[in-house]
């Protein structure tokens, strides 16, 4: 069965930079996102019983940042981002705002590759998870003004141009969190500084 089809799941990405100043909101992107297969195998785990059997394991808690995105990225088969930012230092060990874990990820409901079993993942608060309706949540990320700044990439600066949505842990087969793709966006390259917040709101439609 094909969730996301007979389910009609879909999603919307809006990016704006937020500055401490009296400059407003700026809005740099505004599209849908891909609502990718994990969502389907996530489903699949929870609606048959045969997954994690703690429901908040269910739960679109989490997300990954990265530089390497291109449109080659937005189909349903994408399972992991391009270059999704490596280590907690990344993300900003600086922010006191920005939680991480670091856990294993999911490919299809088994374990990625050993080699790749740890990586961050920046914790969205559920104070930032918002009913909008009784079909639609919206999850507010925010990247504050000490996240993501100075990202390098082969000695040189990288920006931030691709996002992701994960469920915590469905499976529950590795023993500890083994996160899964669910949502997925390429978005034109932003290179974050502590200038400004950078807050991603992205709706997603059941």
């Amino acid at each position: 069965m094909n969730f996301i089809e007979d389910l009609g799941i879909t999603g919307h990405l809006q990016i704006a930079k937020q500055y401490s100043d009296a400059r407003p909101e700026e809005i740099v992107f505004d599209d849908p996102n891909i609502v990718v297969s994990g969502m389907s195998v996530g489903l699949s785990f929870l609606f048959t019983g045969s997954g994690s059997v703690n429901i908040t394991d269910y739960q679109i808690d989490r997300f990954q940042l990265g530089v390497s995105g291109d449109s080659a990225q937005q189909v349903s088969s994408t399972f992991s981002l391009s270059g999704a930012l490596s280590s907690v230092a990344e993300y900003g060990a600086g922010s006191s705002k920005l939680a991480i874990s670091e856990n294993s990820q999911l490919k299809n409901g088994a374990v990625i590759a050993a080699a790749t079993l740890k990586t961050p993942f920046a914790l969205i608060p559920f104070s930032d998870v918002t009913r909008i309706d009784d079909t639609s949540v919206r999850y507010t990320l925010v990247v504050d003004e000490d996240a993501c700044n100075s990202i390098q990439r082969d000695d040189a600066d990288a920006s931030l141009n691709e996002v992701g949505l994960f469920m915590k842990d469905p499976t529950d087969v590795a023993g500890d969190a083994a996160s899964l793709l669910v949502a997925y966006r390429y978005f034109s390259p932003i290179t974050k500084t502590s200038d400004f917040t950078l807050v991603f709101r992205w709706t997603l439609n059941f």
